[in-house]
């Protein structure tokens, strides 16, 4: 007997894995990639098709949702119809009493249907054998036995309590799928799940108080552990059939003789009598099912139903309603198929990933044309013909950060000040000169010329976006003072650097200045010595220092007060 249920489970365990490593592991059908033509179509899931494939997957009232979604006046896809699940299973159930229970059997059939991806509803029907042997001799006269056991013994005999119980149950479950969305792959080959639910319970209750004689039973049982007992108990039933001990016809508890109803009166709570225990129940439970074919799936589900109130009659036993409550204990292996026109629905949602669409757009796209290459298609560009290399906006125009007319891609003077228009061809402007430049310049050409004796002053470096003079910079400004001192005709022009945004032509203006200051109030050389220059193309942390004998303004405005340090 051991070896037969032993080769049957291995026999479900091998269908199960051959379930679950068969099936079709590819999510996604590849389509042909161009880059030169109009589209590129990659990794295209052949189960979204409901989404882009007209309305023949939605329900008539969702049609105009569809056709929105599909011209572009609809962000979201109608709900598609999907197929019902009709479900069949077969297993081992056992009921969790004050009798130690031995295995029974059952069966199920349901239909289960989507309420979205991840919510599912199932109406079930369920039917199962249940039984028990106890390891306890009771005395007749104990009060939790059935008054049918107490009338079949005589006074003072002893009572080994047993029970076959068919359980017929109607339940309504809600299944939540626990795998069915995920952002990393397609739709799932394999569901957990989890269930909750009510059922309404009919059973039948059978007790073996009489052996094949009509007499009740003699039992000559050992002392020890729960094992030894059971263990000599089920030798007797199976050696002793004729000598008094459980009439059975066979060695399977299912072919036992239970000739006494489990019920005394037509109350439900007194065992004795032929009428039907109902039993409200609450159910809970786990799955797995494993996808064979878009039609079909093959899974393992382990269900508890726990029975309100008393329901200790269930095993034959008469308590109190605030006895213990019995809990139902149901292992299938199901067989599920999906119903439906599959030219009308898609498979159950718990099947698909609603995520599948979002990905596939992503990755199937329209490449439109950019005839300059500017990365602005040219429905969009306003300048289809932008030089190539030059920077354009959102509108596909070429950048002109300091609108004189050049783009920044040929403007040799990126921030020209407006007071500097019009620019040359380069976009360089041309600085107009203070009013009391002119006076000077009339001074200067009068006075006679002079030669500057000097030939090389030293240049002075900054530390990145720093205008502070450090002791190197200092030292060279020393060195640079006493040769304009030895030579009073020489003036010195300050250089800046740094040209390329407003920050940078700030940043060149208060380097210029951070040296004349030095050069002023440290080292005592006159400001009419000193020509302020900034702004002009170089090494943006170097300043030099030049001899001459121009003249030129000393003092000049801060280009970009704003941005001064």
């Amino acid at each position: 007997m051991a070896s037969k249920k032993y080769t049957m489970m291995l026999g479900l365990l091998g269908l199960i894995s051959t379930a679950a490593f068969a099936q079709d592991t590819s999510t996604t059908t590849s389509e042909s990639v161009s880059t030169q033509g109009t589209s590129i179509s990659a990794g295209t899931n052949a189960d979204d098709s409901w989404i882009y494939d007209g309305t023949n997957k939605v329900r008539v009232t969702k049609e105009d949702q569809q056709n929105g979604f599909l011209n572009h006046t609809n962000a979201y896809p109608a709900k598609p119809r999907n197929m019902m699940e009709l479900g069949i299973g077969v297993g081992p159930s056992f009921l969790f009493t004050a009798i130690d229970p031995r295995f029974g059997y059952g069966a199920s059939i349901s239909l289960r249907k989507a309420l979205g991806h991840t919510f599912s509803l199932r109406l079930g029907y369920g039917a199962s054998n249940n039984f028990g042997l106890d390891y306890r001799l009771r005395p007749v006269s104990d009060a939790t036995l059935p008054q049918s056991v107490k009338n079949k013994y005589a006074a003072g005999n002893t009572y080994l309590a047993n029970y076959k119980t068919f359980i017929q149950q109607a339940s309504l479950d809600l299944i939540a799928d626990l795998n069915s969305l995920s952002h990393y792959r397609g739709n799932p080959k394999t569901s957990f799940y989890a269930l909750v639910g009510y059922s309404f319970n009919m059973a039948n209750v059978s007790i073996n108080a009489l052996d094949a004689n009509g007499a009740a039973y003699t039992w000559n049982l050992p002392t020890g552990s729960r094992k030894d007992i059971k263990d000599a108990a089920k030798q007797q039933l199976e050696n002793n059939q004729s000598n008094g001990i459980l009439d059975v016809k066979g060695k399977n508890d299912n072919s036992r003789q239970y000739e006494t109803a489990g019920l005394d009166s037509k109350r439900d709570d007194v065992v004795g009598s032929d009428e039907t225990v109902n039993r409200h129940g609450l159910d809970a439970g786990l799955g797995v099912a494993f996808k064979v074919s878009p039609r079909f799936n093959i899974g393992i589900e382990q269900k508890f139903t726990m029975f309100f109130s008393n329901s200790d009659v269930l095993s034959g036993l008469h308590l109190s309603r605030e006895g213990r409550n019995t809990t139902l204990s149901s292992t299938q292996v199901r067989f599920n198929f999906n119903l439906g026109n599959s030219d009308k629905r898609i498979e159950p949602l718990w099947w698909v990933n609603p995520e599948n669409y979002i990905y596939n757009k992503l990755a199937t796209r329209d490449v439109l044309p950019d005839a300059d290459g500017d990365g602005v298609t040219d429905q969009f560009d306003q300048e289809p013909n932008t030089p190539a290399g030059c920077a354009v906006d959102t509108h596909g125009r070429s950048l002109d950060t300091d609108g004189d007319g050049v783009p920044d891609c040929r403007d040799k003077q990126v921030l020209t000040p407006q007071s500097w228009f019009p620019v040359d061809a380069d976009g360089v402007g041309t600085e107009p000169e203070p009013a009391c430049c002119q006076e000077l310049r009339d001074k200067l050409a009068a006075q006679p010329v002079t030669e500057c004796a000097i030939t090389s002053l030293p240049s002075v470096q900054f530390n990145k976006s720093s205008i502070k003079l450090d002791d190197a910079a200092k030292s060279a400004l020393s060195s640079a003072a006493a040769q304009l001192n030895s030579n009073p005709n020489c003036k010195v022009k300050i250089v800046g650097y740094g040209a390329s945004n407003k920050r940078a032509q700030q940043l060149s203006w208060d380097r210029v200045n951070a040296v004349k200051n030095f050069l002023i109030e440290q080292q005592g050389i006159s400001e009419g010595r000193i020509i302020f220059t900034y702004g002009y193309d170089g090494d943006a942390n170097t300043v030099d220092l030049q001899p001459t004998t121009e003249s030129g303004p000393s003092t000049v405005p801060a280009p970009h007060p704003n941005l001064q340090k």
